[in-house]
């Protein structure tokens, strides 16, 4: 698998031969890069369900300021790794982590993207929105990728930004739709 854009354009990402993996096709990546906006400088990102890391490493190929790929097998944790230090890839942070616990510990409104990619049949669709809705900065974005079209029911505080559809992958990108609390 290869970046498709920013600095590390055209740099392989190895992908791990395990159950459920599949990586987010590059079609999909262009599209939702696209929407974003090629430059993410500053941004802070956390790329849950990490897999092949595609997602995250596009992020901050393209200027993310932070972005910390959670995953929980050790042996793509490894690989991660070892793709961070080739790339010497100074603001990419990997950790071993169930995804969705660590967005319920985070910080509420502390990242302006949340990538998440659960596996299609695990059934964590809207655990994962409802845990992200509340990391994601007010206008902040919250991608999902899944096998199914998004929940006609979205968590409080996001709104559907745009949506389409790859062959069996339904992605969308959501927008918190909170506002920045006022400081007296």
């Amino acid at each position: 698998m290869r970046i498709i854009g920013g600095q590390w354009r055209r740099s392989l990402l190895p992908v791990a031969d395990r159950p459920g993996l599949r990586p987010t096709p590059d079609r999909v990546r262009e599209t939702l890069f696209n929407w974003l906006g090629q430059d993410l400088s500053g941004w802070r990102v956390v790329d849950a369900f990490a897999g092949s890391g595609a997602l995250g490493f596009e992020a901050a190929s393209r200027g993310a300021a932070e972005v910390l790929l959670l995953e929980q097998d050790p042996a793509i944790v490894a690989s991660l790794n070892a793709s961070r230090e080739r790339l010497k890839a100074e603001m990419l942070r990997v950790q071993r982590s169930d995804a969705i616990a660590w967005l319920r510990a985070a910080p509420a409104a502390s990242r302006e993207l949340v990538l998440l990619d659960p596996p299609f049949a695990a059934g964590l669709t809207q655990p994962a929105l409802a845990a992200a809705a509340r990391v994601v900065v007010p206008g902040g974005f919250v991608y999902l990728e899944a096998g199914e079209p998004l929940p006609a029911e979205l968590p409080p505080g996001l709104m559907l930004y745009r949506q389409g559809q790859a062959s069996a992958v339904h992605f969308a990108l959501l927008q918190s739709d909170r506002q920045k609390e006022e400081t007296p």
